[in-house]
């Protein structure tokens, strides 16, 4: 009896490990060969005469249902370390930062860490997604995602309150403006829309003080910018346990990785931040260290 239940588990963990593998690659569109993008993707980046060609040639084919495309080349170590915003795909950080994800939070689960995963900053919602899979996979039903976006893109700089923001551009980015209702319809793709997964609107500086958040044993920033990051640093930090990990998907970033130092700095925390790949970073909160006031 005891080698058959032996026999049972590995076949589970087995199990388990091939879902989380595919789910990871699926999110990530690594499966597929990438399509060809619409010469109009990225538009608003582009110098304004080239911007406006590109509009006026654009809208003239789509009357006639008739696009431009270029090919693009995407390796597999594009996919990788998330050097690629996918056409297609819920999720552009790449493997690593998703094996980041997953190591993270079994550990948490093995350690009976307390407290929710929580995403601030999500795209088209496939970290969050991955959050969710590896609850699911884990049979965990007493754990909420948290999924903490606008909505509508990045805000444009409030100088005022973070002048290292000053000059940033994310806010015109047409790319990261992605609707509620397209991540809850990614999650329900997945099979994965119900009741642990907690949707907050609206831009950090508004919400994240306010948040039905107890404890968080998992705090992923996804902000781009200072006032995004230090934002979801000054409201969701403290509630983030001993134990618990925080993940900096764009520490390579100028402005969130001046609002990580800033912080890190201001509450004493010594941690060791460690790269995740050459995009992302992440540390784990001392079980012995408290957050200083601000």
């Amino acid at each position: 009896m005891t080698q058959l239940l032996c026999e049972i588990t590995q076949r589970m963990v087995s199990t388990r490990d091939l879902y989380l593998d595919l789910l990871a690659k699926t999110l990530s569109f690594s499966l597929w060969p990438e399509p060809s993008w619409p010469l109009s993707r990225g538009n608003a980046q582009r110098p304004l005469a080239r911007k406006i060609a590109v509009s006026l040639l654009s809208s003239a084919l789509k009357r006639l249902n008739l696009d431009i495309v270029k090919r693009v080349d995407v390796r597999p170590e594009h996919r990788e370390n998330g050097f690629v915003q996918p056409l297609y795909g819920e999720t552009m950080i790449g493997a690593k930062r998703l094996r980041n994800i997953r190591n993270c939070a079994e550990i948490i689960l093995t350690e009976n860490i307390p407290g929710d995963f929580i995403e601030t900053g999500v795209w088209r919602g496939g970290a969050c997604i991955f959050m969710r899979g590896i609850l699911a996979a884990h049979g965990v039903s007493n754990r909420k995602v948290f999924v903490a976006d606008s909505f509508e893109g990045l805000p444009p700089p409030d100088i005022e309150r973070f002048p290292d923001d000053v000059g940033d551009r994310h806010y015109t980015f047409d790319s990261l403006r992605v609707s509620l209702d397209e991540v809850k319809r990614n999650f329900q793709k997945y099979g994965l829309l119900d009741d642990q997964v907690m949707f907050l609107e609206g831009f950090f500086a508004n919400t994240l003080h306010s948040a039905p958040i107890d404890k968080l044993s998992l705090l992923r920033l996804d902000g781009d910018m200072y006032g995004s990051t230090m934002d979801a640093l000054a409201n969701l930090y403290s509630k983030l346990q001993p134990g618990g990990f925080c993940i900096v998907d764009d520490y390579a970033l100028q402005g969130a990785r001046k609002a990580v130092t800033d912080f890190r700095r201001e509450h004493s925390i010594r941690a060791e931040l460690v790269d995740i790949d050459q995009t992302g970073a992440f540390w784990r909160k001392s079980k012995s260290g408290t957050l200083k006031q601000a």
